[in-house]
């Protein structure tokens, strides 16, 4: 039974990868205002998931819906520009723009003057579309407007096949798709076929780790540390005789604390069901970001000591009055109160934890998994030294030590206040905080904890130092020593020709490759080719297989592929080392020479005309690979002709993409 399911699995990720997206669909209509003036609609039916972008793009974005119309050598004229709907309008933080796209549908309007013997328009459309996976290449679907009301609405069709195939790619790529041998079942690991469902709970489990620790954090602060063993004797003494009652009393005291904060991350449920893209629109603007900035930095000015947040007192009196009401209703109240009188030494850990759900994939539910992990992490101890009063005698002293873990936490806030400016920068192409400025900021202010840990730097609060203790002299030196892991960040890779990239900070510094004085050309600097000739005659010289990766300038998960994925250590091995890695931009828009711009079949039926570079690859991957979606990497042997193992698609898993790496590597060095 197990087999017949991995083969049903792996046919329909097989089908699944192996097919031609056409996600738009374009119909004509007319609406005529008088003898000679018509309004020339164009419709796009867009598939569920994906987006039709807007015919006005900055410079550097995805490719905008462009329309060209046959105006009869002047027996028709255009009236003004083609008209849009409104659409939706959000910053990319993959392309570093404002861009607007169109879902579900879209019109597009023109108004013409025509002469009274015309009695059809002529035009085209160039558009590309995307989805959360993959988008398609820039495709051309002709436009027919009969200005005859008799023939009504015009749906697109294409002419048939005239074209012989192999020949036309013969002479463009030195291959034909007989050529091409596949692989078998076989050849597939079933290791590398892992649900989102998986990846996703994986994350989502991170992020509670990460609340988790972040309760602790704010346990070891003034503002709650003292009131363990208070809350705690309360319960257990107010009780009497009855100590099964007290401990049940604290146990629910712990759980309310966990409900609280739960019940901090509702709302935010409720704006992503109304809108699932809203989170994710939120995070990506950049003023959201710069307000982060901010935000942090007063935060950590907090910590230091210069001012308290605190939340308006009348807050504090209405649930303390609350608490009179006894049995659960009075528990609750007191676990509320918690949460507001600690408000000063949580509320910046909170904010770090609202700020990093925001700016991920998961959205509302990550922000949910980091909410309950700090629940849990903050209300636990308070059931269990209920449970086992004797183990609070093994808890240390309130002192200056729970003001120095304030401090730390300022200095974290600090270096976490850069990282959103970076994304501010990084979205709107500022280049003030590219990777130099970012590591040397990040030096100052942890050679600046450093300091403080080694007790060379005091802030109001801190009391007198007689003598330094170990945990303060062991985490001097810890950070001292990232300081100068920090530092290597400027060490030059040779053979990259870039600074080192430092995997402790992924996602949190700019890529390397955002530099004043190394900037690269290829992803992360790598030796790429993009042009597949050449790319395979030089595979054949060094005796190493191919990556074919099908990508585009416009195309965010490819980005995100390069800066994400790519960067990982491991793979960036394979690419370097034993990978010969052929790039092809399938909306590349340099022209092609003129012996290669020649009709062409489309694989779904009709021709078309190769025009650009973007047009050839584009031909290419359908016409070999029948899909036409990005990313898309295949793997080959050094002459092109045997595919390795099954290609994939947009993979963000790092170990599922290193295992893809890996096996085809594996079958070519066993061949």
């Amino acid at each position: 039974m197990k087999k017949i399911i991995l083969l049903f699995a792996l046919l329909n990720i097989t089908l699944a990868r192996a097919q031609i997206f056409e996600p738009v669909k374009w119909s004509t209509s007319v609406e005529k205002l008088s003898d000679k003036e018509y309004k020339l609609i164009s419709k796009a039916t867009i598939d569920t998931g994906w987006h039709l972008y807007s015919q006005n793009v900055p410079e550097g974005g995805p490719i905008p819906t462009t329309f060209t119309y046959n105006m009869l050598n002047g027996q028709a004229n255009l009236v003004g520009n083609t008209i849009e709907e409104k659409g939706h309008t959000v910053n990319d933080p993959v392309f570093k723009m404002t861009i607007k796209f169109f879902e579900n549908s879209a019109s597009f309007i023109q108004k013409v003057t025509v002469a009274p013997n015309v009695s059809a328009i002529k035009g085209t459309v160039e558009f590309m579309a995307c989805n959360d996976e993959r988008c398609t290449p820039p495709n051309e679907a002709e436009l027919v407007f009969n200005l005859d009301s008799s023939i009504g609405t015009s749906s697109i069709k294409e002419p048939g096949p005239i074209v012989d195939n192999n020949e036309v790619n013969s002479e463009l790529y030195g291959l034909s798709p007989k050529d091409i041998i596949k692989p078998d079942a076989s050849q597939e690991n079933p290791e590398i076929i892992v649900s989102n469902a998986k990846s996703t709970s994986k994350t989502l489990w991170s992020i509670f780790g990460l609340g988790f620790l972040g309760g602790l954090l704010a346990l070891l602060t003034p503002c709650v540390f003292p009131m363990i063993p208070l809350t705690v004797s309360f319960f257990t003494k107010s009780s009497g005789q009855r100590k099964s009652s007290g401990i049940s009393k604290a146990l629910l005291y712990g759980f309310f604390i966990l409900a609280v904060y739960i019940l901090l991350s509702v709302p935010f449920h409720l704006l992503d069901s109304v809108n699932p893209d809203i989170l994710n629109e939120i995070s990506t603007n950049v003023w959201l970001n710069v307000i982060f900035f901010a935000i942090f930095l007063f935060f950590a000015f907090s910590f230091f000591g210069y001012y308290e947040l605190t939340l308006p007192s009348s807050w504090t009196n209405k649930t303390t009055k609350g608490e009179n009401a006894g049995g659960l209703i009075g528990i609750f109240f007191m676990a509320l109160t918690l949460a507001i009188v600690s408000f000063s030494c949580t509320g910046p850990i909170l904010g770090s934890l609202l700020a990093g759900s925001l700016t991920a994939d998961g959205g509302a539910w990550q922000l949910t998994a980091g909410m309950t992990g700090f629940g849990v992490s903050l209300g636990l101890p308070f059931a269990l030294f209920a449970m086992f009063p004797n183990m609070m005698n093994a808890l240390p002293k309130s002192g200056g030590w729970l003001n120095t873990t304030k401090v730390i936490l300022g200095f974290l806030e600090l270096a976490l206040a850069f990282k959103f400016l970076s994304n501010a920068d990084l979205v709107q192409h500022w280049g003030i905080l590219k990777i130099e400025p970012f590591l040397i900021i990040w030096i100052v202010i942890f050679g600046g904890l450093a300091l403080y840990l080694f007790g060379k730097i005091n802030f109001p609060h801190d009391s007198p130092i007689k003598k330094l203790s170990f945990s303060r002299i062991a985490g001097g030196v810890l950070v001292a020593s990232f300081v100068i892991y920090l530092a290597s960040g400027f060490m030059v890779n040779k053979e990259t020709k870039t600074f080192s990239s430092l995997t402790l900070l992924s996602g949190l510094a700019p890529p390397v490759g955002y530099s004043f004085l190394y900037p690269n050309d290829c992803p992360n600097n790598l030796t790429c080719f993009k042009d597949l000739k050449t790319g395979i005659a030089y595979a054949k010289k060094v005796n190493k297989p191919i990556m074919l990766d099908f990508t585009g300038y416009a195309c965010v998960n490819c980005r995100k592929m390069e800066e994400h994925v790519w960067s990982n250590p491991t793979i960036d091995n394979y690419l370097r080392n034993n990978y010969v890695l052929i790039s092809l931009y399938v909306d590349d828009k340099k022209v092609l020479p003129e012996d290669q711009q020649i009709m062409v079949n489309r694989v779904n039926g009709g021709t078309r005309q190769l025009k650009n570079f973007g047009h050839k690859w584009a031909n290419f991957q359908t016409q070999f690979f029948q899909t036409n979606s990005q990313p898309y990497y295949v793997l080959l042997s050094s002459d092109g002709k045997e595919v390795l193992n099954e290609p994939v698609g947009y993979t963000p898993n790092t170990d599922n993409y290193a295992k893809f790496l890996e096996q085809g590597l594996k079958i070519f060095n066993n061949k």
